[in-house]
C-alpha cells in the first residue's frame, strides 16, 4: 500500500499532512485529511470501500465535488500510484466467503 502527505484545504481548513495513496486489497484510491481538533476523525475520508475510486482522477474530482483541494501531489507520486493500481490484485479472503462485496 501507498501513502503520500498531501496538503488538503476546503477553503476555511489546511491540513499540511494530508494522507494519499492506493489500497491494493480494497483495489481503491484513498484520500484522507483535516482532523476534528477533538476527536480526530477526518473532516474528509474517501475510499475505504472496495474498488470505490478504481482512478486517481475520480478520487480528486470526488474532493473537489465535496469542496477541498489537493495541492503538493508530484508527477511521481501519481505515477507511482497510478503504478500500483495497475497490479492484478486477488480477491481477499471477505470477497471469497461473500462477506465484502
Amino acid at each position: 500500500m501507498s501513502r503520500y502527505t498531501v496538503e488538503i484545504t476546503n477553503g476555511t481548513a489546511t491540513d499540511p499532512k494530508g494522507t494519499t495513496g492506493y489500497d491494493p486489497p480494497l483495489r481503491t484510491f484513498f484520500l484522507q485529511g483535516i482532523p476534528h481538533p477533538v476527536t480526530d476523525d477526518c473532516a474528509l475520508w474517501l475510499g475505504v470501500f472496495l474498488e470505490e475510486y478504481t482512478t486517481l482522477e475520480s478520487i480528486i474530482e470526488r474532493a473537489r465535488v465535496e469542496g477541498y483541494e489537493v495541492r503538493g501531489l508530484t508527477q511521481e507520486m501519481m505515477v507511482a500510484m497510478i503504478k500500483e493500481s495497475g497490479k492484478s490484485t486477488p480477491p481477499n479472503l471477505g470477497e471469497r466467503l461473500g462477506i465484502v462485496r
